[in-house]
């Protein structure tokens, strides 16, 4: 499917469309600062760190890019807004290369021995963790790949209505149980089930509190445990679900997640609805954690396979 496939024309209209506020943002500052530039001097230095910062790149990941693009300056003079915008393009994508973001060109599973590969969801309640997992169940099936859902996420009732209600949209089976069951049971059960049935992907969503960072890592914890009772390396994934429109507050929520378990892969959602775009760079940069999906639009399709060339390439042009 070319939406979790390659990188198609279609899919790069959608990125563009869907980094359109952060693009035309950051492109209108940059226009304004070196207007009547001869040169880049320190005052549009200034003005570059001013726009990445106020485009939620952070403070740190910001000082890094200045710094690289002193070096290049000090030997090319750049004079345009395109040439400057070149420079930046292959400064970010030489940073987030050497930050372990690979430039994914489709879903890739690795080999689990004859197993399920089991996804474990995390985030807070609000960023659109329950809409990636449709999203995700939807693409993945769209694949060929049978997929069993979780609803593990058992302190909310809303939270597995939601999610059963994608597992109809999307004609994928769910394993569920009462509110305020156990989430490691039904984590078992599920992982169990797709077992049974030959599954492919299980994806298995979690409570999204962070009120008691003790109680939430007891219940990642036991939630892994159990799973591997059935599958030895499960969870394969622990996805990190961030909304992207809240800047800087999701720094803070990686921070705390990544305290509380061992994340290895982001997902950074609804970009489309925000100028704060340049938070995927500074969160890949600061976490060194991959960030694997980006949200730029509504559509079951509009959850794409982060690529970093192409992100930093439509975010500059």
């Amino acid at each position: 499917m070319a939406f979790f496939g390659i990188f198609s024309k279609e899919k790069k209209e959608v990125l563009d469309k869907g980094l359109e506020k952060t693009k035309s943002s950051v492109f209108d500052k940059l226009t304004k600062a070196i207007a009547g530039k001869s040169k880049i001097d320190d005052d549009f230095l200034d003005d570059l760190e001013e726009i990445l910062i106020s485009s939620d790149v952070g403070v740190e990941t910001t000082l890094k890019i200045i710094q690289r693009i002193e070096k290049r300056v000090a030997v090319d003079k750049y004079l345009t807004v395109n040439e400057l915008n070149k420079l930046l393009k292959e400064e970010i994508s030489k940073l987030l290369e050497e930050n372990n973001s690979k430039n994914l060109e489709k879903a890739e599973l690795p080999d689990t021995k004859g197993f399920p590969y089991v996804i474990m969801v995390v985030g807070v309640n609000g960023v659109g963790k329950t809409t990636t997992i449709g999203k995700l169940a939807f693409q993945f099936k769209s694949l060929g790949k049978k997929v069993v859902l979780g609803a593990a996420d058992t302190f909310r009732a809303a939270a597995v209505d939601q999610l059963t209600i994608w597992s109809e949209r999307v004609g994928v089976p769910i394993v569920k149980q009462n509110m305020g069951s156990d989430p490691a049971s039904v984590a078992f059960d599920t992982v169990k089930s797709a077992v049974a049935q030959n599954a492919d992907i299980v994806i298995i969503d979690t409570a999204g509190r962070l009120h008691n960072k003790i109680n939430l890592m007891n219940e990642l914890s036991k939630i892994k445990k159990v799973m591997q009772k059935i599958i030895p390396e499960a969870p394969h994934e622990i996805l990190l679900v961030l909304d992207g429109s809240t800047g800087q507050n999701a720094f803070e929520q990686a921070k705390q997640f990544i305290k509380a378990t061992e994340v290895n892969a982001l997902a950074l959602t609804k970009l489309d609805g925000t100028a704060k775009g340049g938070v995927v760079i500074g969160i890949s940069d600061q976490f060194k954690i991959p960030v694997k999906y980006i949200g730029v639009g509504e559509k079951m399709e509009d959850l794409q396979i982060f690529n970093r060339t192409e992100f930093v390439e439509s975010l500059f042009s």
